[in-house]
């Protein structure tokens, strides 16, 4: 029997459980890779949304989808909160992602900044979805200051090398009471696919697809990794084996 399954953020229900990040996109390919990502959430850094501009990624975003202005060169909290307020005011919506990072080596989060952030601007009414260092505690601080999802690397940005924070991500999956959405260095949809196994709420990806040859096929393939990895969990993998094999059928050895 088939269950709707919903990704539910703050006051939004999606069938889509892909995020695309647009921050390394040329504006012309920005619909098509929409289009065959199937996606309903885009990333979006302010800096590429200037009334009146010249190039405003506004005018490539399809009707329908739920912008995520991103903080992108916030240092600290308090400029973290005026960006997103300024998103809200060019008609954004409430919907923001908070990265607050002054490393400009690694870009690794701050995670005690974006924390304060998140807590003023969970009061102002947006729907706030952080992007963290996976460390346990932090995410029970942004649960506790009213975050509508955390978002944990699962490696340094744009680095692609997929998911090496995988077990402290487990551990946000099992214990946190929102939902868990893998940020940064996914490199490849099969790497997608494992995030979803392991019961992460979405996937949002950005630099795999951009820089892969056909940016449009990519983003299917991503498309087809996250519900593939979403229908795994759901059904339940099956058990593995340590040691030794097991016959797949009765009648192995039945000519011995």
């Amino acid at each position: 029997m088939y269950i709707k399954d919903r990704l539910v953020l703050g006051t939004k229900e999606f069938d889509s459980r892909f995020i695309l990040g647009s921050g390394k996109f040329s504006l012309k390919d920005t619909a098509a890779v929409i289009e065959n990502a199937g996606v309903e959430m885009v990333t979006l850094a302010l800096r590429r949304a200037n009334e009146g501009g010249e190039e405003n990624i506004l005018e490539y975003m399809p009707e329908g989808i739920t912008l995520l202005p991103n903080t992108s060169g916030a240092r600290n909290a308090q400029e973290a909160v005026r960006i997103a307020r300024l998103a809200r005011s060019l008609g954004c919506g409430d919907f923001v992602k908070v990265e607050v990072i002054h490393d400009s080596k690694y870009l690794m989060p701050d995670n005690p900044q974006t924390v304060k952030a998140t807590e003023t601007l969970a009061g102002e009414g947006f729907a706030v979805m952080p992007y963290i260092y996976p460390d346990l505690i932090t995410a029970r601080e942004l649960q506790q200051a009213g975050a509508a999802a955390v978002m944990p690397l699962g490696s340094p940005i744009g680095s692609n090398k997929g998911l090496l924070t995988k077990y402290f991500i487990e551990m946000l999956v099992e214990e946190i009471d929102l939902p868990v959405i893998v940020d940064a260095g996914i490199g490849c949809p099969s790497q997608a696919c494992e995030a979803m196994e392991i019961g992460v709420a979405a996937v949002m990806a950005n630099t795999a697809i951009a820089t892969a040859g056909d940016v449009a096929l990519m983003a299917k393939a991503f498309k087809l990794a996250v519900e593939a990895g979403r229908a795994a969990y759901l059904a339940g993998l099956g058990r593995v084996i340590e040691a030794g094999g097991q016959a797949s059928s009765p009648l192995t050895g039945f000519l011995e």
